[in-house]
């Protein structure tokens, strides 16, 4: 954990989030939800009209290429989500490192105060 540059971490996760937000902004602008159509090769060779398989794997095509591009807009609100929890996360480790420096902080001033405690008391005895 020490070798993380956290402060360059801290620094992009906004640009993470907003990378990500863009994404899903922009797959979602892209409309289209209906569910493919499992159409196998074997349907096309039974096409007795060219013209008609033609259209079969056209229709195919496009019931595929739908159904790719509602797993792609899934996966970029994933995305998107996750971006957004890591930002979140990333501030609340730096509250944390904060909290934890200041810790230290008063432990060490706590031991020099029972330190210069003991000497006192060493002395007056």
């Amino acid at each position: 954990m020490k070798t993380v540059p956290w402060s360059e971490v801290i620094h992009a996760a906004p640009q993470v989030a907003s990378g990500a937000r863009r994404l899903w902004d922009t797959v979602n602008r892209k409309q289209g939800a209906m569910p493919a159509d499992d159409m196998a090769p074997e349907a096309y060779a039974r096409e007795e009209d060219v013209f008609g398989a033609v259209v079969a794997r056209m229709e195919h095509n496009e019931a595929v290429l739908i159904d790719l591009h509602n797993q792609m807009r899934s996966a970029s609100e994933l995305i998107a989500n996750l971006a957004d929890q890591n930002a979140q996360l990333i501030a609340k480790v730096d509250v944390q490192r904060t909290r934890i420096a200041w810790l230290g902080a008063a432990a060490g001033l706590s031991s020099l105060l029972a330190l210069v405690a003991l000497v006192l008391v060493s002395v007056r005895t």
